[in-house]
C-alpha cells in the first residue's frame, strides 16, 4: 500500500515542491529587502522599546514615523499575503478532494479492493500518507510564513493578531492545511465526482475558516478592558500588538456615546475656540475612553487554540470519511 500510494502521488509532490520552490523563489529576495529597510530605520529597537510602558514621548514619536515610513513602502503587499492565505484551501482541493473521489469516478477502487486490501487499510494507510506529508509541507509553510510576515505585522498596529497575519504565521497553517485536506477526503466520500467534491471543499473551507476567525476567536479568552481620560496633553495613548475588538467614548454612568472611537481633549476640557471639547456629541463631565481588547501576549495561546480546533475537526473528518469509505458500493 506505501509503494502504491507513492506512485499514485509522486507527480502531485512533485508540483508542490515546484510551486513552493517558485514561492520561495518569489518571497525571499522581498523578504531579506523587507529585513533591511527595518533594520536600516531602526525599527529592530523600536519594536523592543514600545513593548514597554515606561517609554519616552519623543522615542514614540521617533518609532511611528519609522513605522509609518515602511508601512508605506511594503504596505502593498499586504495584498500578496491575502493570496497566500489560500494556500491551505488549495492543498485541500488538489490533494484531499481528489483522493477518494478520482478513485470512484474511475472506477479503479474496485480494483484495489479485490486486490487483497481491506477498505479500512486502504484508507488508513492512504490517508495517513498523505496526511504526514501535508503535515510537513505545512510546517515548512508555517516557518518560512512566520520569517516573511514578522516585519509586516511589527509595523502593524495591531501586531500578529492583524486579520491576515494571524492566519500566516506560527503553528496555525498547520491546522488549516490539515483540516482542508481532510475535509476535502470527507466531501470526496460523499460526492463521488471530483470537481463537485473540489467545489464543495473550497465553499466549506471558506465558511468554516470566516466562522471560526469571526466568531470564535475574539473569545478564546475573556477580553480586558481599558479605559483612560479624554483630558490629556500630547498624542493619545496606544497599545501597539493589542487587538481591539471594540472602543468607544462613554459617559461615567457607562452609556456608550460614540462607538469606534476615540477623543483627545486639552487640560481643562475646552477647545481653542471656548467650547467644551465633545460637548455636540453630549459628553458629560468625567466621560471616558474604553476599549476592549486581547492583550498582545495572548498570541501564541491563541494560536495553539486555533490549531487545536482545526486539528480535532480534521481528524473528525477523516474518521467519518473512513466509515464512508466502508459504505462505498
Amino acid at each position: 500500500m506505501i509503494w502504491l500510494t507513492w506512485r499514485q502521488h509522486r507527480k502531485q509532490a512533485f508540483y508542490t515542491l515546484l510551486a513552493l520552490a517558485a514561492l520561495a523563489a518569489l518571497l525571499v529576495p522581498i523578504g531579506i529587502a523587507m529585513r533591511h529597510t527595518f533594520a536600516d530605520l531602526g525599527l529592530t529597537d523600536c519594536a523592543s522599546q514600545l513593548a514597554r510602558a515606561d517609554v519616552a514621548q519623543a522615542t514614540r514619536e521617533t518609532c511611528d514615523a519609522g513605522f509609518h515610513r515602511f508601512s508605506n513602502k511594503y504596505g502593498s503587499l499586504n495584498l500578496v499575503a491575502v493570496l497566500l492565505i489560500t494556500l491551505p484551501a488549495l492543498v485541500g482541493l488538489f490533494w484531499g478532494a481528489p483522493l477518494v473521489a478520482r478513485e470512484v469516478e474511475q472506477g479503479t477502487h474496485r480494483f484495489v479492493w479485490t486486490q487483497g486490501v481491506g477498505r479500512t487499510r486502504w484508507a488508513v494507510v492512504k490517508f495517513g500518507l498523505v496526511g504526514a506529508a501535508v503535515v510537513l509541507l505545512a510546517v515548512v509553510y508555517g516557518l518560512g510564513m512566520s520569517w516573511w510576515v514578522d516585519p509586516l505585522s511589527q509595523a502593524a498596529f495591531e501586531g500578529r493578531f492583524g486579520m491576515i497575519v494571524f492566519d500566516l504565521q506560527g503553528i496555525a497553517p498547520i491546522g488549516y492545511t490539515l483540516f482542508a485536506v481532510a475535509l476535502g477526503v470527507f466531501v470526496g466520500t460523499v460526492w463521488k465526482r471530483m470537481l463537485p467534491a473540489m467545489g464543495i471543499t473550497l465553499a466549506g473551507f471558506i465558511g468554516v475558516r470566516a466562522a471560526v476567525a469571526i466568531l470564535a476567536r475574539p473569545h478564546y479568552q475573556p477580553a480586558r478592558t481599558q479605559t483612560f481620560p479624554i483630558e490629556r496633553e500630547g498624542p493619545p495613548e496606544v497599545s501597539r500588538g493589542d487587538w481591539i475588538l471594540t472602543q468607544g467614548v462613554r459617559n461615567p454612568d457607562g452609556t456608550m456615546i460614540a462607538e469606534d472611537t476615540r477623543i483627545q481633549c486639552p487640560t481643562g476640557g475646552k477647545g481653542p475656540d471656548g467650547r467644551v471639547c465633545g460637548a455636540e456629541l453630549g459628553l458629560e463631565p468625567g466621560a471616558y475612553n474604553w476599549q476592549l481588547y486581547q492583550p498582545a501576549d495572548r498570541f501564541w495561546l491563541f494560536q495553539g487554540i486555533e490549531t487545536g480546533i482545526f486539528v480535532a475537526l480534521a481528524f473528525l473528518l477523516l474518521y467519518l470519511a473512513i466509515r464512508r469509505v466502508r459504505r462505498i458500493a
